[in-house]
C-alpha cells in the first residue's frame, strides 16, 4: 500500500509539473497578445492568406468538425459519460472530476476573455480591451480538456491497455487539432487564440489528472 500511494504521488508531482510548464506557455502566449509581441505579426500574416470557401455539404461537414470544441456538445457528452462511468464503478469520482474540469475551464477561460476582450478576424481589425470574446480559443481548450478528460476517465476505469490509451491520446490530439485548423479556416479566430487555447486547456486536462492522482479513489485502489 506504501509503494502504491508513493508511485501514485510521483505521478502527481510529474503531472502538476507539466501542468505549471503548459500554463507558462499559456502565459507567453498572452504576453504576445497583450504586446502585440512577433507572434501576432503571425496571426495578421495567416489572416491575410485567402480562405477557401466550402458550401453545401463541405460546409455542412466543417461545421460539424467546428461543433467538436463547442461548449454545449462536449460538456453535454463528458457529463453523460462521468454519470454511466460512475454508475458502472459505484464512485462519485469520475462525476466530480468532470465538473472539476468544467468548472475550471469555464472559470479560467471566461475570465481571461472578460479581461482581455480581443475581437474576432471577422471583426476586421485585431484590438484588446474593445468587447471581444476572441482570447483564449474557448473552442480549442473545450476540446483539449473535455476530450481529454473523458478519455482519461475511460483509460482509469475502463481497464484498457497501454496501447488503447496511446490511441485514445492520439484521438484526443486528432480532435483538437482538427478544431483549431476548422477555425482558422471559417475565419472564427486568430492563430494565438487557437495556441493559448490549447495551452490553457491541456493545463488544466493535467492539473485534474493530478488532483485525481493525489487522492486516490477506493475503486481505483482495487
Amino acid at each position: 500500500m506504501q509503494q502504491l500511494i508513493h508511485d501514485r504521488r510521483q505521478q502527481m508531482n510529474r503531472a502538476l509539473r507539466w501542468s505549471s510548464l503548459l500554463f507558462l506557455g499559456f502565459l507567453l502566449v498572452t504576453q504576445q497578445v497583450l504586446t502585440n509581441g512577433a507572434l501576432i505579426a503571425y496571426d495578421e500574416e495567416i489572416n491575410r492568406q485567402s480562405k477557401p470557401q466550402f458550401a453545401g455539404f463541405a460546409g455542412f461537414t466543417l461545421r460539424r468538425l467546428d461543433d467538436l470544441g463547442l461548449r454545449g456538445l462536449t460538456a453535454s457528452v463528458l457529463l453523460l459519460s462521468a454519470i454511466f462511468i460512475a454508475y458502472k464503478f459505484k464512485t462519485w469520482r469520475p462525476l466530480n472530476l468532470a465538473i472539476l474540469s468544467l468548472l475550471a475551464l469555464n472559470l479560467v477561460v471566461g475570465t481571461s476573455k472578460l479581461l482581455l476582450g480581443r475581437t474576432k478576424p471577422r471583426d476586421g481589425f485585431d484590438l484588446i480591451h474593445a468587447g471581444g470574446m476572441s482570447y483564449p480559443s474557448g473552442h480549442a481548450s473545450n476540446a483539449v480538456l473535455s476530450w481529454g478528460i473523458l478519455a482519461y476517465l475511460i483509460y482509469r476505469y475502463g481497464r484498457v491497455d497501454r496501447f488503447q490509451g496511446r490511441l485514445a491520446t492520439a484521438g484526443v490530439i486528432g480532435i483538437s487539432l482538427t478544431v483549431c485548423i476548422v477555425s482558422l479556416i471559417r475565419h472564427t479566430h486568430w492563430f494565438s487564440d487557437l495556441l493559448g487555447g490549447l495551452f490553457i486547456g491541456s493545463a488544466l486536462l493535467v492539473a485534474v489528472i493530478a488532483v485525481d492522482r493525489f487522492v486516490p479513489s477506493r475503486s481505483q485502489l482495487h
